[in-house]
C-alpha cells in the first residue's frame, strides 16, 4: 500500500473503530434505539420473560432433554412457601434465582402463577414473604 494511502487510511480506520465501539455502547442504553429489554416487574412480564421458556406458556412443563414440571393445577403451589423456595434455591435443572430475580419480583411471580393456570390459591403472596426465605432483609429495611 502506497504511503499517502496508508496516512489517509490508518486515522480512517481509528476513526471508525472509535464510533462503532461508541455506538455499540448507546445500543444498550436506556431510550429510543436502545436494545435492552425492559426489567419485566408484574408477575405475567416476569413469567413471560424468565418462566415461560421452561414451564411453557400455558404451565403444563414440558419433557425432552429434562423434564420441566406443570404448574398449572398444581396442588403443591397450595404453600406459598414451595414455590418462593423453589424460586429461591432452585431443583434438579431449574437454577435459583437469588441474585437474578428481586424478592418483588419473585412475589409477583409466585403471585401469579397461584392464581393462573387452573390454579386458584388467593392468598398474597408479598416481598417480605420472600425476602425471609430469600436470606436477605426486605425492603423497608435495606
Amino acid at each position: 500500500m502506497p504511503k499517502t494511502i496508508r496516512r489517509t487510511a490508518t486515522p480512517l480506520l481509528a476513526i471508525t473503530a472509535a464510533l462503532l465501539v461508541a455506538r455499540a455502547a448507546r445500543a444498550d442504553e436506556p431510550g429510543p434505539g436502545g436494545t435492552k429489554a425492559p426489567v419485566p416487574v408484574t408477575g405475567e412480564q416476569v413469567y413471560k420473560t424468565v418462566c415461560q421458556s421452561c414451564h411453557m406458556a400455558d404451565g403444563r412443563g414440558a419433557e425432552g432433554a429434562g423434564r420441566m414440571p406443570a404448574l398449572a393445577s398444581n396442588p403443591r403451589l397450595a404453600a406459598a412457601a414451595y414455590p418462593i423456595v423453589m424460586i429461591a434455591k432452585g431443583r434438579g435443572a431449574m437454577p435459583g434465582f437469588v441474585g437474578t430475580l428481586s424478592p418483588a419480583q419473585a412475589a409477583n411471580v409466585v403471585g401469579y402463577i397461584r392464581t393462573h393456570f387452573g390454579n386458584n390459591f388467593a392468598a398474597p403472596v408479598t416481598e417480605a414473604d420472600v425476602a425471609k426465605l430469600y436470606g436477605v432483609p426486605p425492603a423497608a429495611e435495606r
